[in-house]
C-alpha cells in the first residue's frame, strides 16, 4: 500500500461494489480510517460489503446517495455511462466524479455534453483477478499496478492530483493517457488477451471435452487464465471500442494466419517465436 497519512477525499461513495469497486472501498477502509465510505449495489452485495466492514452506509441507488467528495463509477462501462448522467441531474453540489471502465472515450464524450458541467476525470485501474465480485475484493489488488487517468480538459488538473494521490495511497501507480490513446493501446494490451484467452479456452474445451482437459498441462492453464472472466462487463468494452479492437483481432489473425501457412516448413513459427521471447522478456521486467 501507499503512504498516504491524510485522505485526499473525506467522503467517497463507490457505485458498484465488485471486484474493483470492492477493493476500493477495502483499500480505503485500510489506508484512510477516517474517510467515510458508501457503497451502492444490490441488496445482498451491500450486506456483504457493510458486514466486512469494507463501507459505512449502503444507499439502493445514485439519487439516494449523500453528498460526497469523490463517486467512483464501478459498473459495467455503458452502465456507467447513464449512471454520470444521472448524477450530472443532481442539485446537490457534486464532487469529483470518476470511473473504473476498460474504455475511456465514450465516457469522457458523455461527460463533455453534461449540463450542468461535471468534474469527471476518466480512470481505468489495470488490477484484476481471475474471479469478479465482492468476494474476491482485497485491499492491495492495485499495488505496483497502473491506474490511467483520462483527462479532458486542463480545467481538471487538481482533481487530477488529488485523484493520483488517492489511487497512490491504494498502492496503485497514476499515470494520464488521452481518451483515444488509451483506447487503443488497450485494445492490444487489455482487450486482444482476454478475447484470445476466451476463444482459446472456448475451442480447446469444445474439442477435449472434459477428459481430455485432464490431461492438459500447465501451460493451458496459465494461458487461460482470463477465460473466467464476466461476460457481462467484456460484452460493453467491446461495445464501446470495437474499431480498436478490431484491428487488433485482425493483426492476431494474420500473424496466427502466417503460422498456419508455415507449418511444414518452420520459418515464420521460427521469427514469431523469437520475437516473442524478445517481447515478453520486455513484459516482464521489473514485475514481481
Amino acid at each position: 500500500m501507499g503512504t498516504v497519512t491524510d485522505p485526499p477525499f473525506s467522503s467517497i461513495a463507490i457505485v458498484g461494489l465488485g471486484l474493483i469497486g470492492g477493493s476500493i472501498a477495502l483499500g480505503v477502509r485500510e489506508q484512510w480510517p477516517s474517510s467515510r465510505v458508501i457503497g451502492v449495489d444490490s441488496e445482498a452485495v451491500l450486506a456483504h460489503a457493510l458486514g466486512s466492514g469494507a463501507i459505512d452506509r449502503a444507499v439502493d441507488s445514485v439519487a439516494a446517495l449523500p453528498e460526497a467528495a469523490l463517486i467512483i463509477l464501478a459498473a459495467p462501462v455503458r452502465q456507467n455511462i447513464d449512471l454520470l448522467k444521472e448524477i450530472a441531474q443532481r442539485k446537490d453540489r457534486q464532487g469529483v466524479v470518476t470511473d473504473v471502465g476498460g474504455t475511456k472515450r465514450e465516457i469522457v464524450s458523455a461527460a463533455r455534453a453534461l449540463t450542468p458541467p461535471t468534474t469527471f476525470v476518466g480512470g481505468h485501474p489495470l488490477g484484476g483477478a481471475e474471479r469478479g465480485g465482492f468476494a474476491f475484493a482485497r485491499p492491495d489488488l492495485f499495488a505496483g499496478r497502473p491506474w490511467i487517468f483520462t483527462p479532458d480538459s486542463d480545467g481538471s488538473a487538481d482533481a487530477v492530483e488529488r485523484l493520483s494521490r488517492f489511487v497512490g495511497g491504494l498502492g496503485a501507480r497514476p499515470s494520464t493517457l488521452g481518451a483515444e490513446e488509451h483506447d487503443r493501446l488497450m485494445a492490444f494490451v487489455s482487450h486482444l488477451p482476454q478475447l484470445t484467452a476466451s476463444a482459446l479456452m472456448d475451442t480447446v474445451g469444445s474439442a477435449a471435452h472434459s477428459e481430455g482437459l485432464r490431461m492438459a498441462g500447465r501451460g493451458l492453464v496459465d494461458s487461460t487464465r482470463l477465460a473466467s472472466s464476466p461476460a457481462d462487463v467484456w460484452r460493453d468494452i467491446c461495445l464501446t471500442n470495437a474499431d480498436a479492437i478490431g484491428d487488433a483481432l485482425d493483426s492476431l489473425i494474420e500473424r496466427l494466419t502466417q503460422l498456419r501457412g508455415d507449418l511444414t516448413r518452420g520459418e515464420t513459427i521460427e521469427a514469431v517465436f523469437t520475437a516473442a521471447t524478445k517481447w515478453r522478456s520486455e513484459l516482464i521486467k521489473e514485475r514481481d
